[in-house]
């Protein structure tokens, strides 16, 4: 299982958590090609990236003026109150670009990838998210008993860290997925996991 908090850029960094049952390796990556890396060394059986892998319904490129601003899957995060940002806001067109050409490339590769939200994924789970505090975060995850994890771990690895417990669930079949899949899915964790349950079922993965 491999989970990757993708930057924008490959000038900034990207978070990268292999999963295994309760065991992550974490790391840092800036290219396409270290991430591919990653995905082959880890042999990773499902990819889970943090970033918007798809556009709204009716729009036809990131470029175009179009009225076109929200997917199924964000206008389900609006009705669970899960703050996020559209993928044609700002930077997001960046991020969204780069996370829609990873997957194409992975897919060529033989990886099954999904689209992930640890900030999302963290309300559902009740830890808080980096916003509140890395340390907060970091005690987080901690509670799930993850061997490897470190207080040093920088935020973008703690998120990665996240997505790659919701690939666990999506493969546990212990998930909810959010969106049409004609136009692109959010894979989230189900509702009413304990920190207790989830790490029994982590364990399962190994």
């Amino acid at each position: 299982m491999l989970g990757v908090d993708l930057a924008g850029s490959e000038r900034r960094p990207t978070g990268l958590c292999l999963l295994r049952g309760l065991k992550v390796e974490l790391g840092i990556a800036w290219t396409d090609r270290e991430i591919v890396e990653a995905a082959v060394k880890g042999a990773a059986d499902l990819i889970a990236i943090d970033a918007p892998l798809s556009l709204p319904r009716g729009r036809r490129s990131l470029e175009e003026h179009s009225p076109h601003h929200l997917r199924e899957c964000d206008r389900e995060l609006l009705k669970r109150r899960i703050k996020f940002f559209p993928v044609t806001l700002g930077p997001m067109r960046k991020l969204t670009a780069r996370g829609m050409r990873l997957k194409a490339e992975l897919e060529s590769l033989g990886f099954k990838v999904i689209e992930v939200y640890p900030g999302g994924a963290q309300d559902v789970l009740g830890i808080p998210r980096k916003s509140e505090g890395k340390d907060k975060l970091y005690e987080g995850l901690a509670k799930l008993g993850l061997e490897g994890l470190k207080p040093d771990a920088s935020d973008h690895e703690l998120d990665a860290v996240t997505a790659a417990i919701v690939g666990a669930l999506y493969l546990l079949g212990l998930h909810e997925d959010y969106g049409d899949p004609k136009e692109g899915i959010i894979v989230m964790p189900k509702q009413g996991l304990t920190s207790e349950l989830l790490a029994s079922k982590l364990r399962t993965l190994a």
